[in-house]
């Protein structure tokens, strides 16, 4: 095994809390950014939140198509370090990065094109359609720069350097940070551009992002560049790539797939219904942090033992990762549960939207255990070039058990059918994906 394998020796337990941590602080980084576009996006008023609450969905399912490119370059890096060739792995982080800038400039064209059609299925009233355009219109030509981070940081977390990784996102949030309330709202004797600043202050986030990467990648272990790229075949290492990655994006996309229906079908229930919704998922997005952090530090831990046919050290990480999952979920279950009125005042200040979103948390709050479980499984199933079991679990989840749970019960339970639709779906996704990845763990590496 390469000297660079560095998850390949030394506790189990120790790397899980070593690549976790950083990720903690960096995925809160991330997700810190929604709910400070919330808060300033909130004052402009109730459309602009509404509006919001449309675009959430699909700006998450963007970010879940690029985790995929992530995931994809991180396993493929971290396996080949596992296998102890550092030549391997510098040239498929190096096609990595490339392919996921070109995929960035393709999908956010298409997105921009799209755009209309795009929201007309998602039932976005016409009087909102303007307040999302003004939103997404940029945000879409800027995708690429997301993209780019998420090549940067597959490579970075592939080796094991999950310092780096934060870093680059606490760049770019920070950016967002400072300059939301004077791009949204004004401030210094700036006036505010309203709804398209936060827009503009996510894509000079990524741009400072950029920078900061690309800097850590050429500090970290292995070098890469065009030149690695001479006298080889780019089909082999883009295969492997798009192997895990294709399903992986897909996998994430499912997801958000499903909160765009139910934003859908909520919207019969009306704004508040819609607002109380978006702005929940920002509070869940937050908490679940934790787990979205274990889940990216579980690829290169379990992808690297792999590579270096170190099985049962592998199966030590999913198990302790499991037990984390269960723990934390049910814990934070409970602090949302009972706080969720108090929340919802931190958004605003409409009752019929505060009572949804209270009803919201106490409904669906304990299923991220559950949630946990799924996404840790499928970091894990990923890293060992299993993504298409990830996917089918995934799907399974959204499309087998969120989505007609919601549409046969929402006639009788109104908008606590979604609530108890996405309640439903994560307990039975991480019940399937624990066994799945389990009986994937115990199987030879060489198979």
């Amino acid at each position: 095994m390469s000297e660079n394998a560095k998850l390949t020796r030394g506790s189990i337990r120790s790397h899980l809390v070593s690549q976790t941590l950083p990720m903690i602080v960096g995925v809160a980084a991330i997700m810190s950014i929604g709910l400070v576009d919330a808060y300033f996006i909130g004052q402009l008023g109730s459309a602009e939140l509404a509006a919001i609450s449309f675009v959430f969905p699909v700006t998450i399912a963007l970010g879940s198509m690029g985790v995929g490119i992530m995931v994809g370059i991180n396993s493929v890096v971290a396996r080949a370090l596992g296998e102890g060739d550092d030549e391997k792995a510098e040239r498929r982080g190096t096609l990595g990065l490339i392919f996921a800038v070109i995929s960035g400039i393709v999908v956010g064209l298409a997105l921009f094109a799209l755009l209309g059609p795009l929201f007309r299925l998602m039932q976005a009233p016409d009087d909102l359609q303007a307040i999302i355009q003004t939103y997404m219109r940029p945000f879409a030509l800027g995708y690429p720069l997301q993209m780019t981070i998420m090549g940067i940081n597959g490579v970075l977390r592939g080796q094991g350097e999950a310092r780096k990784t934060s870093l680059v996102s606490i760049t770019y949030s920070a950016a967002n940070w400072v300059l939301d309330p004077i791009l949204i709202t004004g401030a210094f004797g700036f006036e505010g551009l309203g709804i398209v600043g936060a827009a503009y202050a996510t894509l000079i986030g990524w741009a400072l992002g950029i920078l900061v990467g690309l800097r850590l990648v050429r500090r970290a272990p292995l070098e890469l560049g065009l030149a690695k790229l001479r006298n080889c075949h780019p089909a082999e290492p883009l295969f492997a790539i798009i192997k895990v990655a294709a399903p992986a994006a897909v996998s994430n996309s499912i997801n958000p797939i499903g909160l765009a229906v139910l934003t859908a079908l909520l919207a019969s229930e009306g704004e508040a219904a819609v607002a109380g919704f978006g702005a929940a998922g920002r509070i869940q997005s937050f908490a679940v942090v934790p787990l979205l952090a274990l889940s990216g530090a579980i690829g290169a831990i379990v992808g690297q033992n792999w590579g270096a046919r170190k099985p049962e050290r592998s199966r030590e990480a999913m198990l302790l990762a499991g037990i984390f999952c269960l723990g934390y979920g049910l814990v934070i279950a409970a602090i949302l549960s009972f706080g969720g009125g108090w929340f919802a005042d931190l958004f605003t200040e409409d009752p019929a939207v505060m009572q949804q979103f209270a009803r919201y948390l106490s409904i669906a709050a304990w299923g991220y255990a559950g949630f946990g479980l799924l996404i840790v499984a499928n970091g894990a199933l990923n890293a060992v070039d299993k993504a298409k079991f990830a996917l089918m679990q995934s799907f399974a989840r959204v499309f087998l058990v969120m989505m007609p749970i919601a549409i046969v019960l929402r006639g009788q339970w109104g908008s606590d059918a979604i609530f108890a639709a996405e309640l439903a779906a994560n307990l039975a996704g991480g019940a399937l994906a624990s066994v799945i990845v389990w009986r994937v763990l115990k199987r030879d590496p060489k198979a």
